[in-house]
C-alpha cells in the first residue's frame, strides 16, 4: 500500500492515521518532494477507472491561471499534473489492484475490505 501524501494537508494526515490503524505495511510518498512520472499517473488512473481531470484540484490558482480555459487531451492533463504536482488531488492511496482518493479520509477503509 502506498499513500501519496502531503503532510501539510489535514485530510492527508487523517487518511495516513487510518492506514496506520489498519496495517504496518505501507509506504509514504511525499509527492511534492518525489513527483510522480507520467506512467505513475496512468497506472493510478487505471486502478481508479477515472479520467485525468478527476485527479486535478481545479480550484488551485495554477490550474485556473494556466489550464482552465484550454482544450486539453487526457495526456495533456497528465502532463500538467507531472509539471505541477500541487495540482494533484490528495491523498491518493494505492494497492496492487486498487486506488482511491482519501476525500473523505474514510474512503481508504474500502481498500481493507
Amino acid at each position: 500500500m502506498k499513500i501519496y501524501h502531503n503532510p501539510r494537508c489535514s485530510k492527508s494526515r487523517q487518511t495516513l492515521d487510518l492506514i496506520k490503524q489498519k496495517t504496518k505495511n505501507y509506504e509514504i510518498i511525499e509527492y511534492l518532494n518525489e513527483p510522480l512520472e507520467f506512467d505513475d499517473y496512468k497506472l493510478i488512473l487505471e486502478k481508479m477507472e477515472l479520467k485525468p481531470i478527476n485527479l486535478v484540484r481545479i480550484k488551485e490558482t495554477i490550474w485556473k491561471e494556466n489550464y482552465k480555459e484550454k482544450e486539453m487531451s487526457d495526456d495533456d492533463i497528465i502532463k500538467a499534473l507531472v509539471d505541477n504536482p500541487k495540482l494533484m488531488e490528495r491523498p491518493i492511496v494505492t494497492t496492487n489492484k486498487q486506488a482511491i482518493i482519501g476525500r473523505p479520509p474514510e474512503n481508504v477503509l474500502n481498500l481493507f475490505s
